[in-house]
């Protein structure tokens, strides 16, 4: 009875792993990785409509930084991409270094970088520090604008790189406030402004 039991307990984990094995992926390619090593895959950037708008989400750099790569023109018409006038860009940043928040003087020269790096056309800009702490201001640029307000105390800024027509390397910009920043996690969400459909109705 004992041999019986152990031989049907066998089947039964060796037809669990075969059907395991057939999946993709596999819950020992999940755990273990493959060749022994764990693994994670990016998620791509999440394109979605509503109500009329476009969104990109992200929260993966590398996979937001790939599809960024793409957007040479600045507004890509790639698969389930709406033309428009515009893109909105918010960047959350997560667990930032306090002090590279908390005085004017950096924030403005971090803004300014990320609008020079990404060869926009500066126009103006204004930033205020306030008292006991946070910085908000504005970086004009002839192809829109960039703005940010910051969060010392909890090591948080947010950031909006707004942006019209083909001359943009926003990549760069980003490049630029993670440099400067060092968050330790982003949220990315592009909003298409201007969408094409919407414009002519």
């Amino acid at each position: 009875m004992a041999a019986t039991l152990i031989i049907l307990f066998s089947a039964l984990i060796g037809a669990a792993l075969v059907n395991a094995s057939a999946q993709r992926p596999t819950w020992l390619d999940r755990l273990f990785g493959r060749g022994g090593q764990r693994h994670a895959v990016a998620a791509p950037p999440r394109i979605a409509e509503e109500s009329g708008w476009q969104l990109v989400h992200s929260q993966d750099t590398e996979s937001f930084k790939e599809w960024l790569g793409h957007d040479s023109e600045g507004l890509p018409f790639g698969e389930n991409e709406i033309p428009s006038l515009g893109s909105h860009l918010l960047i959350e940043l997560f667990g930032c270094d306090p002090c590279s928040l908390k005085l004017e003087e950096s924030v403005a020269g971090a803004m300014r970088s990320a609008a020079t790096e990404s060869q926009a056309t500066v126009v103006s800009d204004s930033f205020h520090e306030f008292k006991p702490w946070g910085v908000s201001g504005a970086v004009i640029i002839q192809e829109s604008h960039y703005t940010i307000h910051t969060w010392p105390e909890h090591g948080y800024a947010a950031v909006d790189l707004f942006y019209c027509g083909g001359t943009i390397y926003v990549d760069r910009a980003v490049d630029v406030l993670r440099e400067r920043f060092r968050p330790q996690r982003i949220k990315y969400l592009v909003v298409r402004r201007g969408i094409q459909s919407e414009v002519e109705a």
